[in-house]
């Protein structure tokens, strides 16, 4: 695995590297201290898996910067990191392109967790994007499946499927949870997305929510 960790801050950066070096066996981390250095060893190392982009840098401000790596580099996941918790910034950031948004608060757990689900090819929403979405409608109850005020009607399969998606479970390990086939769970995500009128996960995650269907303070189960 070759990941790249783009900050200005020498000590954040070795720190970071080390972390991630822990990943799995293997693990090179590249390092930049601008964007501008960072897009060149994009461009030099395109077997990169991730890359990890600060949002204030001299130079060419990270939200420039998460641009032109989604620009020119459209298949490699970018993970912000920020020492900003402004929910506006995550919610930019997103809408840039980002795979996900790691204020540098985060725990080192936290970070390897991240790692993991953009590598799966999903997306890393912070709790404090979730927490800060006001939370309407109710989750409710019914034997058949469910319906809010939101008008989403999902089946207590699917319910169970969006919970285990709201918490970062990819796919593969949903599987081995509930004892489906992915081909299932596929299909049982695909339902969702339409029912609840989203496209990917991180919509469906932040509806969820909103809706009440799920709790803001829910953990990754062990």
């Amino acid at each position: 695995m070759k990941l790249l960790v783009v900050d200005d801050h020498p000590s954040l950066r070795a720190g970071l590297k080390l972390l991630l070096s822990q990943a799995e066996a293997g693990t090179v981390v590249l390092e930049a201290a601008g964007g501008p250095e960072g897009l060149r060893l994009a461009q030099e190392h395109p077997d990169l898996d991730a890359a990890f982009v600060d949002l204030v840098m001299p130079g060419m401000h990270g939200m420039m910067a998460l641009q032109e790596f989604v620009r020119e580099h459209p298949r490699l996941p970018v993970v912000v990191l920020s020492s900003s918790e402004d929910p506006h910034d995550v919610r930019r950031a997103m809408a840039l392109g980002a795979f996900g948004y790691l204020p540098k608060s985060a725990s080192p757990e936290t970070i390897l967790s991240a790692l993991r689900l953009v590598l799966s090819g999903n997306i890393y929403v912070p709790p404090l994007l979730l927490q800060s979405m006001p939370v309407s409608g109710a989750a409710g109850t019914a034997n058949a499946g469910l319906r809010t005020s939101y008008d989403f009607h999902l089946t207590e399969r699917q319910l169970v499927v969006l919970k285990l998606l709201c918490v970062g479970l990819s796919n593969k390990e949903i599987c081995c949870r509930l004892g489906l086939s992915e081909k299932t769970v596929k299909a049982h995500v695909s339902g969702i997305f339409k029912a609840m009128n989203v496209v990917n996960r991180t919509q469906a995650a932040l509806a969820a929510r909103q809706a009440g269907l799920v709790s803001v303070e829910s953990d990754r189960p062990e």
